[in-house]
């Protein structure tokens, strides 16, 4: 946190529920607080199995792979408003890591789900809905349109996440990928399926913001 003024979150693929039940362990002794991403269903609850929840909070975003424990009353200073949208359904696991790992940061996030080009007029009632926002965070797949065209409508910064939803030349996400960064409506594009970068990139221009 010091360091370069986010919290180090765990990445949990990979790690056993018991190595990551350890480290949430260390974290809650030295924090208070252990944030891990792709955490398996699986692993998620055995992690849990072993908080005793008079003394934590315990936050599973299951959708999003994302598992928040935390001590009573641990607190965060609030930063400002995140606008979350996707472009399908499908988009909605990396949109909701996203959202997970902003909120812990102190983000308020306010979601518009399943709102792609495929139906463009959906795109202009949700953007009525965020007119407070301060930044946003696209997630599409296929081929990764959406971040362009809200680029195109708002004054706030965007922040583009291509997710690997698509098939054929889309598969894997790459599609997408390379749409956003061809976009000629200024924006910020992070990796396949980020959702995380995502939130810290927006964490970090809402925090620098409050600084001036």
């Amino acid at each position: 946190m010091e360091r370069c003024g986010v919290p180090e979150v765990v990445f949990g693929e990979g790690k056993s529920a018991e190595e990551l039940t350890s480290i949430v362990d260390e974290f809650l002794t030295d924090l208070g607080r252990a944030v891990l991403t792709r955490v398996s269903p699986e692993k998620a609850e055995k992690v849990i199995s072993s908080i005793d929840e008079k003394k934590f909070d315990i936050i599973h975003n299951k959708t999003g792979n994302v598992l928040v424990v935390k001590k009573k009353n641990f607190a965060v200073e609030p930063v400002g408003r995140v606008g979350l949208l996707t472009a399908g359904t499908s988009d909605i696991p990396v949109a909701e890591e996203a959202a997970a790992i902003a909120e812990e940061l102190g983000c308020v996030v306010v979601r518009e789900y399943d709102v792609g080009i495929s139906g463009i007029y959906r795109v202009f009632s949700a953007l009525e809905n965020l007119k407070n926002v301060s930044v946003f965070i696209v997630v599409a797949g296929m081929e990764g349109a959406l971040p362009s065209v809200v680029a195109g409508l708002v004054h706030a910064p965007v922040i583009a996440v291509p997710s690997s939803i698509g098939y054929g030349v889309g598969e894997g996400g790459k599609a997408a990928l390379y749409t956003m960064l061809n976009s000629c409506s200024p924006l910020a594009v992070v990796n396949i399926d980020n959702g995380y970068g995502a939130a810290v990139l927006a964490y970090k221009i809402l925090s620098s913001k409050n600084e001036v």
